[in-house]
């Protein structure tokens, strides 16, 4: 094995952990995770630090809690002072790239890689990217995504995208679609690597809603003859209502809807498992394959029924905060390998700076998975709400700790995983809460933020990609996305 294994990152956004064939889900179709998976390790109890993209990622790169980084909303930018991955392994002599969604802020922030080639969904990164000023040059635009994310144009869409939960066939076909221009990008960049060390992150936009596939894949599978999802409720959760009633009102799911809503989610995944495919088959191609660390995962899950939601924006209760992460390892150590630990997304830095040959700095705080760090946990921790609610989880109970006790919800997941018989004020169960508290408490207490001043020291990656913040484009790009979306 080369002494610096090259590393490619696969970070979708928004999938289910039980979305995925290597998670035992009967329906999907991933042969080419699945493919990985084998030669690789899947880790089963897997989460994310905070379930909203922009601080997930943040702590995927640093490796440190959300409120080390100080970056709790999708605004939010990364202090200088916490080196990323893509940072130590630039230092180390890799030549560092991502392409698709990063979610930075700004879009074009440098965090560590020497190229970035963007495709944004929320805020002002769709104004700013590479994507969508290509999707403009061919005359196009993304109208139903368009719909979901801005509400200038959510609030004039047309009845069936909110009577169908955002789950509509694309306006694009397959060539134009954020997937395959992300996977376009990541293979050009695979095909370009040679004997030097290369770190490449690919972020896709899907499956994230809306739950638009093209209509080369929106037919792959059949509504009727799909599994519903463990956790599926035949009604929403009053408790859950009282939280967020849904972007599309959780009331009016009806299992038709979630069907349909399921069928295209599927349909996304399947499609970013093609191209996939197409990376794998590129490196074993240039027989790089087996000198390089390859992992798949998400920045948060989505409901998908659970507790008769889909999307997000609710409690984080398991299918929203557990994500898939599978790692081929070079040489394919531990292929075939599953791992029941505790795992945090935190982990992930240092497995591939330790995979590398790079130390990991004491910022990070999490473990390195190759080494079997994962045993080193009793207990994973997650926040949301801006750290107003934290999740304390075990292997066999979850504590949601909020600051509005009320909403403070405490679970037993031996006898209910789906996590709907809330035991937080159960007399029977004041001990353990008690005990959950604490820890909870005591771990936030300990997690410093690292500045109090986060959105300072970092500039923007240099590139001919990259457009001045002032030059206009923005306001250009809305004006072009209004006269297309008149038209729709």
């Amino acid at each position: 094995m080369r002494s610096q294994p090259n590393i490619l990152v696969i970070h979708a956004d928004q999938n289910r952990i039980d979305c995925l064939g290597p998670y035992g889900n009967p329906d999907v179709q991933t042969p080419h995770i699945d493919s990985l998976a084998a030669d690789g390790v899947v880790y089963n109890e897997s989460f994310c630090t905070f379930p909203v993209c922009t601080p997930s990622r943040y702590s995927l790169l640093t490796g440190v809690s959300v409120r080390q980084h100080g970056g709790y909303t999708n605004q939010s930018s990364l202090p200088l002072a916490l080196p990323t991955f893509a940072d130590i392994l630039g230092n180390a002599g890799y030549r560092t790239k991502a392409v698709g969604k990063m979610h930075l802020n700004p879009t074009y922030l440098d965090v560590g890689f020497d190229e970035l080639l963007v495709a944004e969904q929320n805020g002002p990164g769709r104004y700013d990217d590479d994507y969508h000023r290509w999707l403009r040059d061919e005359g196009l635009v993304d109208k139903i995504d368009l719909m979901s994310e801005v509400p200038e144009f959510r609030e004039d869409g047309p009845q069936e995208y909110y009577d169908n939960h955002s789950a509509l066939e694309s306006d694009l076909d397959d060539a134009h679609h954020s997937t395959t221009w992300i996977g376009d990008r990541a293979l050009e960049t695979l095909d370009s690597w040679d004997e030097r060390a290369h770190v490449l992150m690919v972020g896709f936009i899907k499956p994230h809603h809306p739950y638009d596939p093209p209509a080369s894949w929106s037919g792959m599978y059949a509504p009727e003859d799909l599994t519903l999802l463990p956790g599926w409720t035949t009604e929403a959760q009053p408790g859950d209502l009282e939280y967020h009633t849904g972007t599309h009102p959780h009331r009016n799911l009806t299992e038709k809807l979630l069907r349909q809503a399921m069928a295209y989610y599927y349909a996304l995944v399947s499609q970013i498992d093609f191209h996939v495919g197409r990376m794998i088959d590129c490196l074993k191609r240039k027989g790089l394959y087996d000198d390089t660390l390859i992992l798949y995962t998400s920045d948060h899950g989505d409901y998908q029924g659970f507790h008769h939601m889909v999307g997000k924006l609710n409690y984080m209760y398991d299918p929203l905060a557990k994500v898939p992460l599978i790692i081929k390892y070079p040489d394919q150590a531990l292929a075939g390998e599953t791992s029941d630990g505790l795992v945090s997304n935190i982990d992930v830095a240092p497995t591939i700076l330790r995979a590398a040959g790079s130390d990991v700095p004491d910022t990070m705080k999490g473990f390195d998975l190759i080494q079997k760090g994962e045993g080193q946990r009793e207990l994973v921790f997650a926040e949301a709400k801006a750290g107003e609610h934290l999740m304390v989880r075990s292997h066999t109970r979850k504590l949601l700790l909020c600051t509005d006790d009320s909403q403070s919800l405490f679970f037993d997941l031996v006898n209910d995983p789906m996590e709907l018989d809330n035991l937080y004020e159960d007399p029977a169960h004041r001990q353990e809460v008690e005990e959950y508290t604490e820890a909870g408490t005591e771990w936030f207490a300990s997690q410093h933020p690292v500045t109090d001043d986060p959105g300072h020291g970092r500039p923007l990656v240099r590139g001919d990609n990259v457009p001045a913040l002032d030059d206009g484009h923005r306001e250009d790009m809305l004006e072009y996305f209004r006269r297309e979306m008149k038209g729709a």
